[in-house]
């Protein structure tokens, strides 16, 4: 191995046991309540010292936050891998992308939305809303409306109240069986286009 190889792989290291611990996490997280799980389960499933956690994460509470976060964001990259132009076509792929990732990690992903085991806990409201606002950004980027000023917050909330709707619906399917995940995927695109192409619209421009 190169001098150059080895620096790189030792610069790389951290980030790769970071994200082992993450992944652990987020699996015991989703399997069990958070009092069940300790920094020492952790450590062990991701195969490092429990020390690590700490030196990564700090305490046990500051990596089940992140968990959260991890959970709850959607990532730039899903963003710009939409397809370019056709609002409909870049709609389809974003709620496609949800329901890959909330069907792929269900466990975790129903466990962070109702962040359970800790009840009303100040932290995890704040983690909970900022993951919120960061996904309703990101879809509006999704739908081409990033850059809208006018009625900026009146958009932001529609879209934060279509994320609640997106959160129960998904519930519905994954939790409770009541609804098929094309129902879903049909509820929630026509929604997304019935706020962009008609709700939003006509805020914007009231009628005289």
């Amino acid at each position: 191995m190169t001098v150059d190889a080895a620096q790189v792989r030792r610069r790389l290291e951290p980030d790769v046991r970071r994200g082992q611990i993450l992944t652990c996490a987020v699996r015991l997280f989703g399997e069990r309540p958070y009092a069940e799980v300790s920094t020492t389960d952790i450590a062990r499933a991701a195969g490092v010292a429990r020390g690590l956690i700490n030196h990564y994460f700090g305490t046990k509470k500051d990596l089940y936050l992140e968990v959260i976060r991890v959970m709850l964001t959607i990532p730039d990259v899903a963003v710009e891998r939409l397809p370019a132009g056709d609002l409909r076509a870049r709609v389809d792929a974003s709620v496609a992308w949800f329901l890959d990732v909330v069907s792929r990690h269900s466990t975790s992903w129903l466990a962070a939305v109702n962040a359970g085991g800790m009840g009303r806990d100040a932290d995890v409201e704040r983690v909970l809303a900022e993951a919120e606002d960061a996904a309703a950004d990101s879809v509006l980027v999704a739908v081409g409306l990033a850059e809208v000023a006018e009625h900026r917050e009146e958009l932001r909330g529609m879209i934060r109240a279509y994320l609640g709707l997106a959160t129960a619906t998904a519930k519905e399917w994954l939790k409770r069986a009541a609804l098929t995940r094309a129902q879903v995927h049909l509820l929630l695109a026509t929604t997304l286009l019935a706020i962009v192409e008609q709700v939003f619209p006509t805020i914007v421009t009231p009628a005289r």
